[in-house]
């Protein structure tokens, strides 16, 4: 770690084994780019296999001894979580580090394979199922993370476990659905790591800051969003310079448990990466009990 709190890129994570969520585009493949360069082993999880190949192969083009792997991992389908965990754990016997990234952003109402609301079901309760699956795993991996990715819009969440899904589309809006998923990830971490004390594994969150990547693409399709657009641009960073925290988050060693880590710049949009603070100081976490109970119950996976 440099003097000015950026992640020293000469680090090495030789031989420590990461997973990436959403890593073929974006803050993702940045951030799988970044921990094959400390000579990590990682596994892209992707949606599509085919762009998980394509990343691949892009990070080899500059790094030809990188150890990267695309696995096919469609958080939407509980049925795809378990088939990437089980595929994982039968062809690795560690994991040190679980980056929970991949996610949707304002898109038009609709559910997932099983049923929950497209942000919900993606952002959250497809990365606690992951997480839940491969945790015995990261607690046998000394000095293993798990990091989850969220975004500045928590601060705009409210969780209403009497229409947690919008079911039908009731009072659904798709900001308002994507800053409920972000403040439900922000809350997970905090939950998790209350659970994860004094066991050598630590859950820490990271949000990136305003970037500009293909994953607010429909943010250009609402007149409202294209008023700000071009302020957001001004003031937006790249998918490379987003990564910075996440990157910080998983790598640094001075991260503690269920810390939130972001870009110190203007407005929490750029700059680099800082510790914003303890998840506990900076939201309102008293709802993480129970949204972890009904993390559970929706996904029938059960942390030990």
């Amino acid at each position: 770690m440099s003097a000015d709190g950026a992640v020293d890129a000469t680090s090495t994570l030789s031989e420590r084994v990461a997973i990436v969520t959403g890593a073929n585009s974006g803050i993702g493949f940045e951030t799988a780019r970044g921990l094959a360069l400390r000579g990590a082993r990682v596994v892209l999880a992707c949606r599509d296999p085919r762009r998980g190949e394509a990343a691949c192969e892009s990070i080899r083009t500059g790094l030809p001894d990188a150890l990267v792997e695309a696995r096919r991992l469609d958080l939407g389908s509980l049925e795809s979580v378990a088939q990437f965990s089980e595929g994982f754990l039968a062809a690795s016997d560690r994991l040190d580090l679980l980056v929970c990234n991949a996610g949707v952003m304002v898109v038009p109402y609709g559910t997932t394979e099983d049923g929950f609301e497209m942000h919900f079901g993606v952002n959250h309760l497809g990365h606690f199922a992951l997480a839940g699956l491969l945790i015995d795993r990261l607690l046998a991996s000394a000095g293993s993370r798990v990091v989850v990715v969220t975004s500045a819009a928590y601060r705009y969440g409210q969780l209403d476990f009497r229409n947690l899904h919008f079911e039908g589309g009731r009072r659904y809006a798709p900001f308002r659905a994507y800053a409920r998923s972000k403040l439900a990830n922000l809350l997970f971490a905090q939950e998790l790591q209350q659970r994860l004390a004094g066991t050598g594994t630590i859950a820490v969150a990271a949000h990136p800051g305003g970037v500009a990547t293909g994953l607010g693409r429909r943010m250009t399709e609402r007149h409202i969003y294209r008023r700000f657009l071009p302020l957001f641009e001004r003031v937006s960073q790249s998918a490379s310079e987003g990564a910075r925290s996440v990157l910080r988050a998983a790598t640094g060693p001075d991260a503690s448990g269920g810390e939130l880590f972001g870009p110190g710049g203007f407005l929490g949009m750029r700059g680099e990466p800082v510790v914003v603070g303890k998840v506990q100081d900076v939201a309102d976490v008293a709802d993480a009990p129970r949204l972890w109970e009904i993390s559970e119950e929706l996904t029938g996976v059960r942390f030990p």
